[in-house]
């Protein structure tokens, strides 16, 4: 009997699981065929995207399961379930979820350390029109040599700097070399693979600040303020395409009768046939836009896109307002910074927290708040990519246009996609830390009142608790995806400042997003430094 609940359960999240992974597959598939560019796409470099983007949203697919299993080893009341009282029965779970975590991980790093940068390079030299195949692979290899080296020193660093100090301090250097190894071995290998993960965690804390803080405001402020009316807009590009010519007639009539123009006239006058060119192009755009079912089909269900954008801005300010809290509970309860801001127990109450909480036994609700966290961190995003493109600094390097997004841009986009994602798993934690440590268990806790005339066998009673930090070890099982996020205290310490900037980032935005004006219905579409290749690909 205990054999068939354990079997059915485990078969429940992974099903669930199974599901999820199918349906991840298919939106990746959709997803990076909308933007690649129709003439310029590439097999491999739009496998090796779908790919990528799959394995990082299906990792923080498995966060649920992981919270699921642990959760329902025990009953409400803070007993084991039959199935799960024996301690190899419960290591055995853990061990399954841990080996997914394994093979997911190095699937990661595999795709952002050498699979990835391999299929760039390799692109970037296909440009060069005199170099053959066999030297395109050569230097591709060459240059992805060293994001390898960087990925291995990661590994090193994170398998031998000791977590904590050898016991015999007095021994000599073999022996603590000794100890590392020991350590190595009894850890499988964990916070190595912990600290190359959480290494590239703060990478994609770097973009969600940069672009999901900024997308957050702008995704829904653009829904609910709309496009500017495309008849107004062509009646604009009209009286600029006039305005021009006008002004390009002037300057030709300067040599009517002979005299050449002077430097600063031909300047101008080349300055105002680019203008006129984009303007034409412009005006051609925005005859498809008005002509175009879409453009019609969007104003119908205006109403709709209204009452979503403010579903995404009531989102973003519950999630800002439960990173807050978070925030404020660790600065005023945390062990402080040398625990990397670890609270125990919970001192401030976080409504996301509570909703997962709640959420939590009614399987799989849990799970599709996570998946709507999770989406929604991708959409918003992308809204943020859209509108800033990819920089280096101050130059920007790619734009990201629907079927207008050339190979190497949409392997950057894939990238930074999947560290945001990879992010998102400690984001959640900071928005609902107890969900992500231990789900919905309780366990036990033995109380003893004061004096009585009873004798002490008969005086205790037994108080149902949540489990928390504070909570016997052998009573609450901590999921696996806390044991890798948070290995090292000190990158739980830059992600607690970097919530703070996250925060700070998301209001001026906010502000931003609100003062600007209506958006063009061809927003992004057409830009000065478009080729005609891209022109004819759009018209086409």
């Amino acid at each position: 009997m205990a054999d068939q609940s354990l079997l059915s359960e485990s078969a429940l999240g992974w099903s669930i699981f199974a599901l999820v992974f199918l349906v991840i597959l298919s939106f990746c598939w959709v997803y990076i065929r909308k933007y690649q560019s129709r003439q310029e796409s590439e097999v491999i470099s739009t496998i090796t995207a779908i790919c990528a983007l799959a394995i990082a949203l299906i990792t923080s697919a498995l966060l649920p399961v992981d919270i699921f299993l642990v959760s329902y080893m025990k009953h409400p009341n803070g007993t084991y379930k039959e199935w799960a009282e024996n301690n190899e029965t419960r290591g055995q779970i853990e061990d399954t979820v841990l080996y997914a975590y394994y093979s997911l991980y190095s699937l990661l790093l595999f795709c952002v350390f050498l699979w990835i940068p391999f299929v760039y390079f390799y692109y970037e030299e296909k440009d060069d029109d005199n170099i053959n195949k066999c030297s395109q692979v050569k230097n591709a290899l060459k240059y992805t040599i060293g994001f390898i080296i960087v990925c291995a020193a990661l590994l090193l660093i994170g398998a031998f700097v000791p977590l904590e100090a050898p016991p015999n301090q007095n021994g000599t250097q073999w022996e603590k070399m000794q100890y590392l190894f020991e350590e190595l071995g009894n850890n499988h290998g964990v916070p190595a693979l912990s600290f190359s993960i959480s290494s590239l965690t703060l990478i994609g804390m770097l973009a969600v600040i940069t672009y999901t803080a900024y997308g957050m405001s702008v995704l829904p402020l653009n829904l609910i303020k709309g496009t500017r009316s495309v008849v107004y807009e062509r009646l604009e590009n009209t009286e600029d395409i006039e305005e021009v010519e006008h002004q390009m007639e002037n300057i030709k009539a300067k040599c009517e009768d002979g005299r050449p123009l002077s430097s600063r006239d031909r300047r101008n006058l080349q300055e105002f046939e680019d203008k006129l060119q984009v303007l034409q192009r412009r005006g051609r755009h925005l005859e498809i836009a008005e002509s175009h079912c879409c453009t019609k089909v969007g104003s119908a269900l205006r109403p709709l896109k209204i009452l979503l954008g403010i579903f995404f801005i009531l989102f973003a300010l519950l999630f800002v307002v439960a990173l807050f809290i978070s925030n404020l509970d660790k600065a005023l309860h945390s062990a402080g910074i040398s625990s990397g801001f670890m609270v125990f127990g919970t001192n401030l109450t976080n409504p996301l927290n509570e909703l997962l909480l709640t959420l939590q036994p009614v399987f799989p609700l849990d799970y599709v708040l996570i998946t709507v966290i999770t989406m929604y961190f991708v959409f918003t995003s992308m809204a943020g990519i859209r509108n800033l493109g990819i920089w280096f600094f101050w130059i920007r390097l790619y734009k990201i246009r629907p079927k207008r997004t050339r190979p190497q841009a949409l392997l950057f986009l894939c990238m930074i996609l999947l560290l945001i994602v990879l992010h998102t798993s400690f984001m959640i934690y900071s928005l609902a830390p107890q969900y992500v440590m231990y789900g919905s268990q309780n366990y036990l806790l033995q109380v003893t009142p004061g004096w009585s005339p009873m004798p002490p066998e008969n005086n205790t009673t037994w108080t149902t608790k949540t489990c928390d930090a504070d909570a016997p070890q052998d009573e609450c099982t901590v999921t696996r995806s806390y044991l890798f996020l948070h290995k090292f205290w000190f990158f739980s310490t830059i992600y607690y400042f970097g919530n703070w900037v996250f925060i700070g980032v998301f209001l001026i935005g906010l502000v931003v997003s609100c003062c600007k004006g209506k958006k063009s219905v061809i927003e992004g579409e057409v830009e000065a430094d478009d080729s005609d290749m891209s022109e004819d690909e759009y018209v086409h």
